[in-house]
């Protein structure tokens, strides 16, 4: 997976306040209903540095302990680094991590977890590795809080003939197979839900989107730069067109004018 998917710090940190501006507060606070009073074990698995941490510690109570599971040491090494948060009651949260490949999850490395959380995951994961998550998840019993998971519709404005031909380039490159792997891109957050139903959970959705804009113009621009790059890569055919929509969409950047939505979906699963 390593290969695949390629997370600098740089851009965690630069989306870090929007991801906290878009995840439901709503769902954060059924699942704190769920979960009760400390001690908790929560296992975040697709840390990065650990933002979803970072977001949802002061939200529930204390003391909590916090086992982030990335593939990227890197990354992991730096959410002690980022500054370690605390629970709703001012306590420090206490932090391990595990660098591993997500699609080998089983429900033993879960096992005790008072919680099971995802931020921004499924979408770069395979059909097979969400289903071996979803099991162990199943498995261990305990509520899980899926964040941000895009589901491949975007709208900008001010519009473009294009926009709609780029967006199917893109969700095809979120769709491509690599190393073996085919990945489940916008299609990932129904698959999950469609799981946890066939498992008889209770499964509530809440829509996310980034709403991109002047007030995160280097989150718009890097944003619409690798999505219009992906696009490319997938459908090399493009590059004809691209060249005057980049500029057109570079100026409107530049004046301020341009703005995105990029939509994604929350999903609150737990055991009935």
């Amino acid at each position: 997976m390593t290969d695949v998917i390629r997370t600098s710090t740089e851009w965690l940190a630069l989306r870090e306040p929007e991801d906290a501006r878009a995840r439901s507060v709503e769902l954060a606070t059924a699942a704190a209903s769920l979960v009760g009073d400390g001690p908790l074990l929560v296992h975040d698995l697709g840390s990065g540095t650990g933002s979803m941490m970072r977001w949802l510690a002061p939200r529930l109570s204390g003391p909590q302990t916090w086992v982030l599971h990335d593939w990227n040491a890197e990354l992991v090494q730096r959410a002690g680094e980022d500054g370690i948060p605390s629970d709703a009651d001012g306590r420090p949260v206490s932090v391990r991590t595990w660098v591993r490949e997500l699609g080998m999850v089983r429900a033993d490395d879960l096992r005790g977890a008072s919680l099971v959380t995802a931020s921004a995951l499924l979408d770069v994961l395979s059909s097979e590795e969400v289903h071996a998550i979803a099991d162990a998840c199943v498995a261990t019993g305990a509520p899980v809080l899926l964040s941000l998971s895009v589901t491949g519709e975007v709208r900008l404005d001010p519009r473009h003939p294009l926009d709609e031909t780029f967006q199917a380039a893109f969700n095809a490159h979120q769709r491509r197979s690599a190393d073996g792997r085919r990945l489940l891109g916008p299609h990932a957050v129904a698959v999950a839900r469609g799981l946890f139903l066939e498992a008889g959970w209770h499964v509530r959705p809440s829509e996310t989107p980034w709403r991109l804009g002047r007030h995160e113009p280097q989150l718009l621009a890097e944003w619409f730069e690798g999505w219009v790059d992906a696009a490319r890569e997938q459908n090399p055919e493009l590059g004809r067109e691209a060249s005057g929509y980049l500029d057109l969409r570079r100026a409107q950047l530049s004046d301020g004018v341009l703005s995105a939505v990029v939509r994604h979906r929350d999903l609150l699963a737990w055991p009935r």
